[in-house]
Order: structure tokens, then C-alpha cells, then sequence
């Protein structure tokens, strides 16, 4: 209801001054009302305005000059993309449909395991029936049947495997002894490895519902810490699951929280006008359990207050803490005391100034870790370039240098090669000089003995050098 800025700046700038008399167009009911409240401008909603809107919008590309068709698709598309990231508000770390897809992975690995269990049971019962006495837990059950497999092999020494697995010593004994004088048909080979190898893939899958309890925990101290400190992880996703979204469960009325999940016994109640059901899934909290049979209902309605509450703080919280949550606890568990033994509990004024106080404070110190560990991200970040940066100084040096040594050394080869060229010459010379006297005396160094001069070429050198 209420007028935008830019909207309103855009209706005072265009609109004439004596604007009482002027009647506007608006395509939504809801603008005009506004404009009504905010400006006093009478608008007019009718079907004659739609069409005009519609034919505006038609050759809006062409009614507005330097506006080409594809700019303007461009534009609505950004529009559309805009508008849909602000009404989802998406943030990675607060996704809820991880918890909803995990909670249902969850609650149908348990039916797996359960129907898994009872087949190895009834499939390694014929050889072993005295075990299914002995250790009741199914995924036990399992680790047990693969760990003894064939039961005359069963002796004393993997008597401390078994402690290891049952974690009883009197329960490996009682197992060791019934090994010994049970009624069960023997077993070949071939069935005990496909037993075997069953059993390991039931332990497998009992292995990896652990993991994902703990994975759901984790989230949902991400996504619904208060929620998940007052009610406990597992109840708080199947909440968030039955509603749809952590949003939806927001909106939802504690009345409507209270019977989360008993939506058939309600209709059924209805229709047959009976009575309606008192709880749904919180019925799988502590605090129901723990209330006396008079006071299930009114502690299922007080607890369904207290979860409304934490969800809304959860969902529309910036920074979601668990402090809500635990203070919310505390008036749960206050309420039950003086359910049995009638000291009055604090009022909810008092104990939610305290959590305000408290939840400021975490988020303060939350903010204060953020920046630090942006502080270090960035410092990081910056010796990472700077390290990028010397190392293709570096390069760019060291290339430099390569190609000023070349250079020296393609100089230096080409001096070695004209201070030769002297060389040789004056080699040349030394025999003409020393002439015929030496030649026949001495033998010639190494050097002389390669070059091999002719004596026409000697008698032109002799006259030049007299003309010299």
C-alpha cells in the first residue's frame, strides 16, 4: 500500500499543479489506491485503461525514440530476473530443501533398513534361529551374521569379535553357547556368501543414515538454529517438510502447527463431528511424552506457540542464532514444572528482553568472526597476486637477461672471429719475412704447417710491400 519513491518523484514532476482535477489511468486497482492515498489523484481502473496499457506496451519500442525492440526485451527479461531474486532472497547457506529432501531420504532409509533387517533375519534364521532372541537390534543383527557366518566354525578365540560387536561380554557368551547346540539346518557355502555379502550391504546403508542425521543436523543449525534448540533437529525437519518451506511454516498459525501432520484424524474429526486431534508431529517431542496424560493437550498447544515463534525468528532473522531458541526451552520445560507442581513461570516479556540482549551479543561476536575472516581472505588474496605478480617479474627478467646474454655472446663471437682473422694474416706473414733462410732450417709450428702458400701469391705480397 505503500508508493514507491521513483513512482511518486515520476507523478510529481509530470503531473500539472492543479492536480485534483486531473483523472489518471492505472492498470492495477492496488497503484490506484495508493496513488489515491499517497497523492490524491483520482485514478480510473477500468477495461478501457487496460486496453490502453496494453497497446502502449504493444508499440512501446516504437512510441519511445532510440527504444528498439530487443533493448526492451532485454530490459523486461533483466526486470523479470531482478524482481524473482529479490522474492526468493536466495542465500547459499540457508536452503531449505536440502533439509527436506535429506529428512525424506531419511525417513525412507529407516522403512529400507527396517525390511532389510527383518530379510536377513528370516533368511539367516534357518541356520541360526537362537540369534534372533539374543541380539534384538537389526543393524547388530547384521554384524553379527557376517562376523560369525558359518556357526560350527564359532570357537573361543573370536570370542573378543564378537564382545567388539555386541559390546557385551555376556551376550557373546550366550551367543558362543547357542552356537553350540542350536537347532538350525546347516548351510552350504554358496548361501552363506549370498547372506554374506547381504548383511554388508545393509551395514552399508545403516553406515550412511548416520552421516546424513549428521549432515541434517548441521543444516538445520544453519537454517533453523532456534527451532532445532527447541524442538530437536529431526521434529523441526519434519515440520519445515510437511509445510513445504521454512517461509510457509512461518506463515503458518500456531493452530495450524499444533496439527501439522494429523491432517486425516481433523477431516475425519470434522466429518463425523467428533473430537478433533490435540497434536500432530510435535507429538514426537520430548515435552509431550514427558506431560502428564491431562496435560498433553495444553502442552502441545503452548509448544506449538513457542515453534511458531522460533520459526518466524529463524526465517526472517539476518544473522539466525540458536539463542531464541534455547530461551524458548527454558519457558517449555518452566511450563511443565508448574504444570506438576504449580510455581509460576516467568513472564515472556522478561524472557524475551533477556534472549534480545543475549542474541545481539552473538550476533555482534558473529560479525566480529565474518570480518575477520574476510580481513585474512583478503590479505590472502593479496599475497597470492602479489606472489603472481614478482613471479612473472621474475619471468620477464630472467628473459631479459637471456636475451642480452645472446646478445654479448653472438659480440664476443663475432670479435673471437676478427681478432682470428689478424691472427692468421700476421701467421702469414711471419714466413714471408724470415723468408727463405728459415724454412729449410726449422721445421714449421702446427698453425704454419696448415696454411700452404703459393709463390705467386708470395711475389705479389714481397711488392707491395717494397711500393709500401
Amino acid at each position: 500500500g505503500v508508493l514507491h519513491e521513483d513512482l511518486r518523484l515520476l507523478l510529481d514532476t509530470a503531473l500539472p499543479p492543479k492536480r485534483k482535477k486531473v483523472v489518471l489511468g492505472v492498470g492495477d486497482a492496488k497503484m490506484g489506491a495508493a496513488v489515491l492515498e499517497e497523492l490524491g489523484v483520482q485514478c480510473q481502473t477500468g477495461g478501457v485503461v487496460a486496453e490502453l496499457m496494453r497497446g502502449i506496451r504493444l508499440h512501446f519500442s516504437a512510441l519511445v525514440r532510440g527504444l528498439t525492440a530487443q533493448s526492451a526485451a532485454k530490459a523486461q527479461l533483466g526486470l523479470g530476473h531482478s524482481y524473482s531474486r529479490a522474492k526468493v532472497k536466495f542465500n547459499v547457506h540457508r536452503v531449505d530443501n536440502m533439509i527436506i529432501q535429506s529428512i525424506s531420504l531419511l525417513d525412507q532409509l529407516d522403512k529400507d533398513i527396517n525390511t532389510f533387517s527383518m530379510r536377513v533375519r528370516e533368511w539367516y534364521g534357518y541356520h541360526f534361529p537362537e540369534l534372533i532372541k539374543i541380539v534384538p537390534d537389526n543393524s547388530m543383527y547384521c554384524r553379527v551374521a557376517k562376523f560369525i557366518g558359518n556357526r560350527r566354525e564359532l570357537s573361543e578365540e573370536s570370542l573378543e569379535g564378537l564382545e567388539e560387536i555386541v559390546m557385551d561380554s555376556a551376550k557373546a557368551q550366550a551367543i558362543l553357547e547357542a552356537s553350540r547346540s542350536s537347532m538350525g539346518m546347516d548351510i552350504s557355502p554358496l548361501d552363506l556368501i549370498n547372506i554374506e555379502s547381504f548383511s554388508r550391504r545393509v551395514i552399508s546403508l545403516s553406515e550412511y543414515r548416520k552421516g546424513l542425521q549428521e549432515y541434517l543436523r548441521s543444516k538445520m543449525s544453519q537454517v533453523a538454529p532456534s527451532l532445532s534448540a527447541l524442538i530437536g533437529e529431526v521434529v523441526g525437519a519434519r515440520l519445515i517438510s510437511h509445510a513445504g518451506s521454512l517461509t510457509n511454516l512461518a506463515k503458518y498459525p500456531a493452530s495450524t502447527v499444533q496439527i501439522l501432520g494429523a491432517e486425516k484424524a481433523l477431516f475425519r474429526a470434522l466429518k463425523t463431528r467428533g473430537n478433533t486431534p490435540k497434536y500432530g508431529l510435535i507429538f514426537h517431542s520430548t515435552f509431550i511424552g514427558r506431560a502428564a496424560a491431562k496435560n498433553k493437550g495444553r502442552i502441545s498447544r503452548y509448544l506449538a506457540n513457542k515453534c511458531t515463534i522460533a520459526s518466524r525468528i529463524d526465517c526472517f532473522s539476518e544473522v539466525p542464532t540458536s539463542v531464541f531458541g534455547d530461551k524458548l526451552r527454558e519457558q517449555v520445560e518452566e511450563r511443565l514444572a508448574f504444570y506438576e507442581t504449580g510455581e509460576p513461570p516467568r513472564k515472556n516479556l522478561e524472557v524475551m528482553k533477556e534472549a534480545v540482549v543475549e542474541a545481539n551479543e552473538v550476533v555482534a561476536e558473529v560479525k566480529r568472526r565474518q570480518e575477520k575472516k574476510e580481513k585474512k581472505r583478503k590479505k590472502r588474496e593479496k599475497r597470492r597476486l602479489e606472489a603472481l605478480a614478482a613471479a612473472a617479474e621474475e619471468g620477464a627478467e630472467n628473459s631479459v637477461m637471456e636475451t642480452e646474454e645472446n646478445d654479448v655472446g653472438a659480440k664476443k663471437k663475432k670479435k673471437k672471429k676478427k681478432q682470428q682473422q689478424p691472427e692468421e694474416s700476421e701467421v702469414e706473414a711471419e714466413p714471408e719475412e724470415n723468408g727463405l733462410e728459415e724454412e729449410e732450417e726449422e721445421p714449421l709450428p702446427k698453425k704454419k704447417r696448415k696454411i700452404v702458400v703459393e709463390p705467386e701469391q708470395e711475389e705479389e705480397k714481397k711488392r707491395k710491400k717494397k711500393k709500401k
